[in-house]
């Protein structure tokens, strides 16, 4: 499965609201970069909904491939095991990195059982992601060789296009004396598409690896 993110960078958001037996669960997804970062969301989302009794919380951040990744989850003050849990499994069940997921309980005055509970918080947070997913919203995380390319500002434009259809993903120009692309792909895949948009006299610069945005699989 391709892990996911959102698109648009650190600080991109999506929200839904799930309503179970007069119970309201708001959900927020926020793209973050560190620990400190989900916390910072969770704590905001504490001030803007004061008078909520629950804030419980999950997040992903790094890739599955990495020893390194951090998942926690946390049910503040819930039962045990029926909000941060399942909603850590609702964000690893979907792919989702680099997110943290907040829902906010305002309770309708009706109990849902520790079954019930945890149903609504997993389904709050996959709505939210679904909701991510049909807005165009998300896109996939893989780590990728990247290249770069001078050409003649001149040129510039009608190449990037070129490269563009030939599905070669470009991940931003910079200009100076000439326009600089950054490239990702195959390096077989990459090397051919310039090859054949410069007429042979484009030359390849390796960047080495980097973990970057690319659209995700269609489904």
């Amino acid at each position: 499965m391709a892990e996911l993110t959102l698109r648009g960078g650190i600080g991109a958001r999506v929200d839904a609201e799930l309503e179970v037996k007069r119970s309201r669960f708001l959900c927020r997804v926020e793209r973050v970069g560190s620990e400190d970062a989900a916390r910072a969301v969770v704590e905001q989302a504490r001030r803007e909904h004061w008078n909520a009794r629950h804030h419980c919380s999950a997040f992903v951040i790094g890739p599955s491939s990495s020893p390194e990744q951090l998942r926690r989850s946390n049910d503040d003050g819930e039962p045990s095991g029926t909000a941060g849990a399942p909603m850590l499994e609702a964000l690893s069940g979907r792919g989702f990195i680099d997110c943290v997921a907040v829902v906010t309980r305002y309770f309708g005055g009706v109990l849902l059982g520790a079954g019930g509970l945890a149903r609504a918080y997993s389904d709050a947070v996959l709505l939210t992601l679904d909701e991510a997913r049909s807005a165009d919203a998300a896109v996939a995380r893989e780590r990728r060789e990247l290249f770069a390319l001078a050409l003649p500002h001149a040129e510039a434009g009608r190449i990037e296009s070129e490269l563009r259809t030939r599905g070669v993903a470009v991940l931003g120009t910079e200009y100076g004396r000439r326009a600089v692309l950054r490239l990702t792909g195959e390096r077989e895949v990459v090397a051919t598409a310039v090859a054949s948009t410069t007429s042979g006299v484009g030359r390849l610069e390796s960047l080495g690896h980097e973990w970057v945005d690319v659209e995700p699989p269609r489904f």
